[in-house]
């Protein structure tokens, strides 16, 4: 099992800085987490950790070889359920996180349709989400089955954070070979699913997963939010139950990459020692 880290430690900073913090706390794989279209002014001055599906790979993969790191995925969070518009996060973007992936000689795009933000989107019946899921990623699946990327979906929404949710999605949107899982246990539970279910029913479909665990605070909000950006804490340290779902995923056969999605460093560097101790 590879352990990486998001490229979101230090808010504030470059994707530069990023990748040198991750060096420093001794990891070897990173995602690329923030991305956007185009130019933004926070990071042609610095201040934010994005980079542009635009880019040219090289731009990305010195700054990676200057660290000695490896990217394991692009990350491509999307939003499924709410109408197409040119400010939102969807299908195009998608495309390019996929183009971007192939020509950095990354094999793992991870999306969702997280929760919808418009009225419109808050309307919708189950079949009809499902509908929108489907239709906005049939052009994006296409591109990942040439280019050879797996495209998985993570839990980070009304029916993602489910096994019953995700399996509908799966069944629909077929290409077992191309659409595969992020396992997120931070947000199944916190979405009101199962993250060791997930294990259990999906196994050898999970390809990557984002490690975030949840304090018992947050249990009145379970089931009524549907994702959230960073573990606070310590893996272990929560209600998730990470050092079983550690040990069903090895039972599973997987040894793919995964990413620690927790925001501070000493946290973070806790929960890789934990993690390390877990999977032996």
């Amino acid at each position: 099992m590879k352990i990486g880290c998001f490229a979101l430690i230090q808010p504030f900073s470059p994707m530069r800085r990023q990748f040198e913090l991750i060096r420093e706390m001794g990891f070897d794989f990173a995602d690329l987490t923030d991305n956007h279209d185009g130019a933004t002014l926070g990071t042609e001055y610095g201040f934010s950790a994005s980079f542009s599906l635009d880019s040219h790979p090289t731009t990305i993969l010195d700054m990676v070889r200057e660290f000695d790191l490896t990217l394991t995925s692009v990350c491509a969070h999307a939003n499924l359920l709410d109408p197409t518009a040119p400010d939102r996060y969807g299908t195009a973007q998608i495309i390019k996180a996929i183009k971007l992936a192939h020509f950095l000689g990354v094999k793992q795009v991870i999306t969702t349709e997280g929760d919808p933000k418009t009225d419109f989107g808050h309307a919708l019946s189950d079949e009809q989400r499902l509908f929108s899921i489907r239709e906005k990623l049939h052009e994006p699946i296409r591109w990942a089955e040439q280019f050879g990327i797996e495209l998985l979906l993570e839990p980070h929404g009304i029916l993602t954070d489910t096994v019953e949710g995700m399996t509908r999605i799966l069944e629909a949107l077929g290409h077992e070979e191309t659409v595969g899982i992020n396992l997120d246990t931070g947000n199944s539970w916190l979405g009101g699913g199962d993250p060791l279910e997930f294990v259990k029913t999906f196994g050898s479909r999970i390809k990557h997963v984002h490690w975030k665990d949840m304090p018992e605070e947050w249990l009145p909000q379970r089931g009524k939010v549907f994702g959230c950006g960073m573990g606070l804490i310590p893996l272990g340290d929560g209600i998730v139950g990470i050092e079983a779902i550690v040990k069903e995923l090895l039972a599973t056969g997987f040894d793919g990459p995964t990413t620690l999605e927790i925001a501070g460093e000493e946290a973070v560097k806790v929960s890789a020692e934990r993690l390390r101790e877990w999977s032996a």
